[in-house]
């Protein structure tokens, strides 16, 4: 395993799991990479915990035969890997918990095994006739053999954004469901009719009484929890005063460098995982180089 990533690297690059779209359609194809003598699995639970061992991923050799819980992620260096959905696991781990310690290609299988499985799980029937679906294309995809609908792995966008004051201070905040002194800048989801720079203006507004301008996107991440899309943007404002939602936000302030620096030495304030794009967020205005 090589060393961690540093933030935003591993998404940035070209993907190390090559997905093998020409070929995942035919079953023959993906029934000869099961056989392949190299071919490695990552047992997942639909819950998104995946197998661990040793203080690593849990990775096995295939055994017995394909029967619809396990799903070709793709080649590594030209090695197929699975994934395959368990009901229970001797030893099994949240990605939250060990995604920073994961090397990028290791940090690229498991989210998408975590992504797939829990998918999997939600389509099992078609929403249209209620017909049992079955897996295709190596698990990236459904057909409902009662209507013939094609499904494929839902993907929720979610926008995240770092907003600076006239006196680039960083905004961040600690959400109602979070324990423990972390901090971050502001995400939610976008809603049905909206572009994704809506998205950013209204949930800061709705969050935290702000309004922005000078959107810029600048970045994107995959976040499988359970299968969402974040969307990193930065904005600016020169509304200081803030108004909370209680229903959303614990506590939320304004901070500069300094005080950002004496309050992460102290221990009273704790970063977002730094895999995460919030990190990479954060990180960039701390280095001075967010814009």
């Amino acid at each position: 395993m090589s060393s961690p990533p540093t933030p935003g690297s591993a998404w940035d690059a070209p993907s190390l799991l090559d997905r093998a779209e020409d070929h995942r359609g035919d079953a023959g194809w993906v029934q000869a990479q099961w056989e392949h003598p190299g071919a490695r699995v990552i047992p997942v639970l639909a819950a998104g915990r995946v197998a661990w061992k040793a203080g690593a991923p849990g990775y096995r050799a295939p055994a017995g035969a394909l029967d619809g819980r396990q799903f070709l992620l793709g080649l590594v260096d030209g090695v197929p890997v699975f994934a395959e959905v368990a009901t229970e696991l001797d030893e099994s781990v949240g990605l939250r918990q060990v995604m920073d310690g994961l090397d990028p290609t290791d940090l690229q299988v498991v989210f998408t095994a975590a992504a797939l499985a829990a998918w999997h799980e939600q389509a099992r029937f078609c929403g249209g006739c209620g017909t049992a679906t079955q897996p295709e294309r190596g698990g990236f995809a459904r057909r409902c053999p009662g209507c013939g609908c094609e499904l494929y792995p839902r993907v929720d966008p979610a926008v995240i954004v770092a907003v600076t004051d006239p006196d680039d201070r960083l905004l961040l905040g600690r959400h109602v469901g979070w324990e423990g002194n972390r901090r971050s800048v502001f995400a939610g989801f976008s809603e049905a009719g909206e572009s994704l720079e809506q998205a950013v203006h209204r949930e800061l507004f709705e969050e935290v009484g702000v309004r922005l301008f000078d959107l810029r996107y600048v970045a994107s991440q995959p976040w499988p929890f359970p299968r969402s899309l974040m969307l990193a943007f930065t904005a600016r404002t020169e509304d200081t005063e803030i108004v909370l939602d209680p229903a959303e936000i614990a506590e939320a302030r304004w901070f500069s460098r300094a005080e950002l620096e004496a309050a992460l030495s102290s221990g009273a304030l704790g970063l977002p995982m730094r895999t995460s794009v919030a990190y990479r967020l954060i990180t960039a205005w701390r280095e001075g180089r967010l814009r």
